[in-house]
């Protein structure tokens, strides 16, 4: 059978084996965030609908479970915002009703939380993982880009709203940008609105891959440190800081092997090696992020993009 719904499973450092979930055409978000994986949002939007047929991905998912593929998290993300999908409760219902031995995880960047309809849809999943970057409505707009009718103010009302509602596990993720939500400032607007939501857990994150932004650069583990510090409400947990996808179940050594044979014949882009592996996006980055990280290949932005190309560093005057 294809899979035009599923990708991976996905070697996830923060959940493990992972089968990626996509209900949502490509980069459909109300974010355009300067470091999304995917790359500029080409449609910007807050309204919800059946962007991919519900019945299409119900019946993907029946097939591939029906295997028993050994799996830590069915995980909701991919392409856009998960949560535009009208049906994804119905989706988590059948999961949970028709194959209840796997977790259900929702990656969302919370801009619909607000919404009780959203909320209510989301009640079944086992872990709910949504982003908060800024208290403040400068730096939220710098780094969200996001539609305009969208606020920090109402995100943060709204998962503070579904933690009270909710019985699963919810994780918050702070992604850091340098220069814009790394003040000392920025940090106690986001600690106080961390005391206010009571998350399980905060995983701090910062670039890892090439963003939609060139200018986007990772945080130091230095800083990310310090802002650990400075939160206080709920433990912190510092992705930098996790292990290697290497050691991840669903890892294939020979998929890496293949990525890197690609870009030493020719510096190829994700969309590139997206189409020439026939792999998800998200799924090819991964791998490339292992890759960036075993410095084996190195990336270079040029007028199409970013390109990946392998990385020489015994040879004088390549850059490192």
């Amino acid at each position: 059978m294809t899979y035009y719904h599923l990708f991976g499973p996905v070697p996830s450092r923060r959940l493990g084996v992972s089968l990626g979930v996509d209900l949502i055409p490509f980069k459909t978000c109300p974010y355009d965030c300067v470091y999304c994986e995917c790359g500029p949002t080409t449609r910007l939007t807050i309204e919800r609908g059946e962007y991919v047929p519900t019945d299409e991905v119900i019946r993907e998912l029946r097939a591939y479970l029906a295997t028993s593929p050994d799996l830590d998290y069915l995980t909701l993300a991919g392409s856009g915002e998960p949560t535009l999908h009208t049906g994804i409760g119905e989706v988590i219902r059948m999961i949970k009703d028709e194959f209840p031995s796997y977790r259900v995880a929702v990656l969302t960047n919370g801009s619909l939380l607000p919404d009780p309809e959203v909320r209510r849809a989301l009640t079944r999943a086992d872990l709910v993982v949504p982003t908060l970057t800024s208290a403040s409505e400068e730096s939220f707009r710098k780094i969200h880009r996001a539609h305009p009718l969208v606020t920090p103010e109402e995100v943060i009302d709204g998962i503070v709203q579904f933690r009270e509602e909710y019985a699963g596990a919810l994780w918050l993720e702070v992604f850091i940008v340098p220069g814009i939500n790394d003040s000392d400032e920025e940090i106690a607007g986001i600690a106080r609105a961390i005391e206010r939501i009571r998350p399980d857990k905060v995983q701090l994150n910062t670039l890892d891959r090439p963003g939609a932004a060139i200018w986007v650069r990772p945080a130091s583990k230095k800083r990310l440190k310090e802002i650990a510090s400075a939160i206080t409400a709920a433990p912190v947990e510092i992705i930098a800081d996790l292990p290697s996808r290497e050691t991840v179940g669903s890892f294939h050594l020979e998929t890496s092997e293949f990525i890197l044979s690609m870009v030493r014949r020719r510096p190829c882009t994700l969309d590139d090696l997206a189409r020439i592996t026939g792999l998800h996006r998200n799924e090819v980055g991964k791998y490339i992020q292992y890759l960036l990280e075993e410095e084996l290949i190195e990336e270079k932005t040029e007028e199409r993009g970013t390109f990946f190309r392998p990385r020489h560093r015994d040879t004088p005057g390549e850059s490192n």
